[in-house]
């Protein structure tokens, strides 16, 4: 009896704590899922590739926008994937390297600890990096990768001239370049600038002047804070000095305005007209002998001549006989002298004509 007691209670103990189980692996599980999604939604900075600008350019995949120097900048993160549609863009580091890249052009971007994976499709890009990260390019067939000499900067140019045509070139530091199917390898050193056709890396040579892609110089836009401060006794001398040496301001003569063009002033007067909106046919109660038209003009003054009329002289009397004239000669030299008008009839006669 007493073992069937006992047996009976740990079975109850147990139903009763088995709610409490049930529970706390509840929250246990979404006590987890909450850190996963705070996870995703706070990514370590382990992933961060760098800051990218273009003036063209399509990003998928995970980024984040973020004030960096007073400048709202597009930060990337591993695992996406770009596209520059023309132009150029500029991917800055947080190592402190820079990639330039030259479009068209399509490639994606892996970071995992201190390695920088770039799948390039199309495009040139230009790497100029300082020690970190360890970068490796990978193509259809070719894996190019850098390799610093000594201290000195990795700078390099990989890219594609045209489809199937590959262009390298080694600008400090050498560039080790693998064929992925057959694994052979070969190194172009420094100052090497050679075109690798097909992904055959047999005899190549140093063709230089094919592909191009330089460099941007990121733009210094931080404004330095100007501080405001009261004039010295020296700038105040030397200002009053500068105002004494400066030559006075000339006057500028007072240019008399041109008359302007005298045209004629029409001004026309007349009722003002009505409508109806509400009318199907509008009145006629306008009379048009009821517009009146003004003229307006300038009257010219009267000219007025100002002179003096002398007295021809009289030439002497020749004392030779007196010839008789005919008649007919005298009448036509008389006619002339009727008919030739002076000047102030004839600018009597234009007045008349003018205002008759």
């Amino acid at each position: 009896m007493t073992s069937g007691i006992h047996t009976v209670g740990k079975g109850l103990r147990l139903a009763k704590w088995r709610p409490t189980l049930l529970l706390g692996a509840g929250i246990a599980l979404a006590s987890g899922a909450l850190l996963a999604a705070a996870r995703s939604d706070n990514p370590s900075s382990d992933d961060v590739v760098g800051t990218i600008e273009g003036d063209t350019i399509a990003l998928q995949g995970p980024m984040t926008v973020e004030m960096v120097h007073g400048q709202i900048k597009t930060v990337l993160r591993s695992g996406n994937d770009i596209r520059v549609k023309s132009g150029r863009a500029r991917l800055d580091l947080v190592e402190g390297g820079q990639i330039s890249i030259c479009g068209p052009a399509h490639m994606s971007v892996l970071k995992s600890g201190g390695s920088l994976t770039l799948a390039l499709d199309t495009g040139i890009i230009h790497v100029h990096i300082e020690g970190k990260p360890a970068l490796t390019v990978y193509t259809a067939q070719i894996q190019a990768r850098p390799i610093a000499i000594g201290s000195s900067p990795e700078d390099a140019l990989i890219g594609f001239e045209a489809p199937g045509t590959m262009c390298v070139k080694a600008s400090s530091g050498a560039i080790r370049l693998e064929q992925q199917l057959t694994a052979q390898n070969v190194i172009v050193p420094q100052g090497g600038d050679v075109l690798v056709k097909d992904g055959r890396l047999e005899g190549l040579q140093n063709t230089p002047g094919h592909c191009s892609c330089e460099l941007q110089i990121a733009k210094d836009t931080e404004r330095v804070p100007e501080l405001s401060r009261l004039a010295t006794t020296d700038e105040i001398r030397q200002q009053e000095l500068e105002v004494k040496k400066a030559p006075p301001p000339q006057e500028k003569p007072q240019k008399t305005l041109a008359a302007a063009k005298e045209e004629p002033v029409y001004q026309v007067f007349m009722p003002p007209l009505s409508y109806d909106a509400h009318a199907a046919v509008q009145n006629d109660n306008f009379d048009p002998k009821l517009i009146l038209l003004v003229r307006r003009v300038r009257v010219r003054p009267t000219l007025i001549f100002q002179g003096r009329v002398e007295e021809p002289t009289v030439a002497p009397k020749a004392v030779a006989a007196k010839t008789p004239t005919p008649t007919k000669a005298t009448s036509s030299a008389t006619a002339p002298a009727q008919n030739d008008d002076s000047v102030v009839n004839r600018v009597r006669a234009f007045f008349r004509r003018l205002f008759s």
